[in-house]
């Protein structure tokens, strides 16, 4: 099938999140001014840079996670896995602000060394974030409701027992990532493969 967007798809749902697929779950823990936390995932996140790290997540709305970091100027994404996965969905639920998502779900959590708002002590894997920019996003039509924080990376926990010969094993923290309608996918050992690009190509390089 082909449609034009302007005119609709004649499906009952629509199908964009689904063919833009897997993305990563930013689970983002952010903190107000007066300390009250918020934990959510986003879909709609990943990262942007390398030289220096950065990451970004878009919200649709101004939501407690884009008002928080824009109070503070940080925040924290934790990696969502498939050991996780019933937590991270708890965390998706429209909690009052004020209250807080980490102790709803039963989560733990843990001191940061370089910004305020806790990681996720559960988590393998918790990119500590200084907030770059808000920017709402425009689209052909004008305004939409989404804003979008981009954050630079300036410290990184890593669980020990997932990096091997130096290497991260990132299949083995079994990372879960968003589908459309209802659906995940799940990062395994079985499903990872390597190939090797041509040269210059990006290949792997020391830091």
């Amino acid at each position: 099938m082909f449609y034009e967007v302007a005119n609709g798809h004649g499906l009952p749902y629509d199908p964009f999140k689904a063919l833009v697929a897997p993305r990563p779950i930013g689970w983002i823990t952010a903190m107000s001014r007066k300390g009250d936390i918020n934990l959510s995932p986003y879909s709609f996140f990943n990262a942007i840079s390398d030289k220096p790290n950065m990451v970004c997540f878009s919200s649709a709305g101004y939501k407690d996670a884009i008002a928080f970091v824009e109070e503070t100027g940080e925040f924290v994404c934790n990696m969502a896995t498939w050991d996780l996965r019933e937590q991270m969905n708890d965390t998706s639920a429209p909690l009052p602000r004020g209250e807080n998502e980490m102790l709803q779900a039963g989560l733990t959590a843990a001191p940061c060394r370089l910004v305020k708002p806790p990681r996720v002590a559960e988590s393998p894997v918790a990119l500590e974030c200084k907030l770059l920019q808000i920017v709402p996003l425009t689209s052909l039509e004008g305004e939409t409701k989404y804003f979008m924080a981009i954050g630079q990376v300036v410290g990184v926990h890593i669980d020990d027992s997932f990096i091997k010969d130096g290497i991260v094993d990132t299949a083995a923290m079994r990372p879960i990532a968003r589908a459309g309608y209802k659906d995940y996918f799940v990062g395994t050992p079985e499903t990872k493969f390597s190939i090797t690009r041509p040269p210059g190509g990006g290949d792997l390089k020391p830091a």
